[in-house]
């Protein structure tokens, strides 16, 4: 399989990968993902890795970094992807400047249940209370841009974690894939939080829709990363039916990486989205990477067997990680959303 020429951002090793002990213990995986991303994101902090902000021309090179995490360690990069995020949010809001040495999440999830409520006091500070989930790097991150229920509408609130304030609730991520990332409920008690943007402000920008490409960056490196075990069979010549899997998963990534490159291309061509074009193009990007992420776990285990799921705990990894991340996609849903955009009945 030919590989893309990406450029592989080098991201500090604080401790030992992920996986290298022969015992599942998701505490101690958690524990070196949250070292590595501590690494990671000081080195951003001193611009020894990079990920410029999208729509400033270099769009294709920040795709093509969080993919290179995303292959490396999928837990890992659930957890830079949030961090980058955050910083391009907080740019195009004009949030509050991110220090050096915070670590930064996005917790914008909204699930059913009891959520989050933000409330403005009498002083015109603003406090939240209640539960938020799906929170990656819970037990790391410094700060967190969170959305929540005001008065008014939906909000972006930036919170400092303070002990006292949050408390992530243990026991409430029990899936094996992703379980390095941290991800947990948090629970928050009258946190101090300074709104960023207007009401509805972190869903209506354009970045919102750029983000979403970023995450399906993600994506296809740990496609990348479950496609290793296809590639060393194929090496070692296991015959043609391996062959034409490895053939069809080769030209899904090939095309994957052009999808990801167009939309680049695209944002940096109208970062502010006065075309209207984001939605859809995002919405597209996903949903072929997310394709050609399950089209790549198929042809993997159908080429490989049980063997490396059984007996390569790194593999079994990356295919657990995988597994879990891309249900983050939204499915027939978004594929729906897709039709409408095309036949001219939405108008957003």
């Amino acid at each position: 399989m030919t590989e893309d020429p990406v450029r592989r951002p080098v991201v500090p090793e604080a401790t030992p990968r992920p996986g290298g002990t022969d015992d599942f213990d998701a505490h101690s995986l958690r524990a070196e993902t949250a070292a590595r991303f501590t690494a990671a994101a000081a080195a951003i902090d001193a611009g020894d890795l990079a990920f410029p902000l999208p729509g400033g021309g270099a769009t294709a090179e920040r795709f093509a970094a969080l993919r290179a995490v995303a292959e490396d360690d999928l837990c890992l990069a659930r957890l830079v992807e949030g961090h980058v995020d955050a910083l391009a949010v907080l740019a195009e809001l004009g949030g509050p400047a991110p220090a050096p040495g915070r670590r930064w999440g996005v917790w914008a999830a909204e699930p059913p249940g009891e959520g989050l409520t933000a409330v403005r006091g009498r002083d015109g500070r603003w406090s939240l209370s209640g539960l938020k989930q799906y929170c990656s790097g819970a037990h790391s991150c410094t700060h967190a841009l969170v959305t929540a229920r005001a008065e008014d509408g939906r909000r972006l609130f930036a919170v400092a974690l303070t002990r006292g304030t949050y408390e992530p609730v243990e026991g409430t991520w029990r899936a094996l894939g992703m379980a390095g990332s941290d991800t947990p409920d948090v629970r928050f008690d009258a946190a101090a939080a300074e709104p960023v943007g207007d009401v509805e402000g972190y869903v209506n920008r354009p970045g919102f829709q750029h983000g979403g490409i970023g995450v399906a960056a993600c994506w296809l490196g740990g496609a990348h990363a479950v496609a290793r075990s296809l590639r060393a069979a194929g090496r070692r010549g296991s015959g043609p039916h391996t062959d034409a899997h490895l053939g069809a998963v080769d030209i899904d990534l090939h095309t994957a990486g052009l999808v990801l490159e167009d939309a680049a291309a695209g944002i940096d061509a109208d970062p502010m989205d006065r075309k209207g074009e984001a939605r859809l193009r995002s919405l597209r990007a996903r949903a072929f990477v997310e394709a050609v992420c399950d089209r790549t776990l198929g042809h993997v285990g159908r080429a490989t067997g049980a063997g490396p799921l059984c007996h390569d705990r790194r593999h079994a990894r990356d295919v657990a990680d995988l597994t879990v991340y891309i249900r983050q996609h939204h499915a027939e849903r978004d594929l729906a959303d897709i039709g409408a955009l095309v036949s001219g009945r939405d108008e957003r």
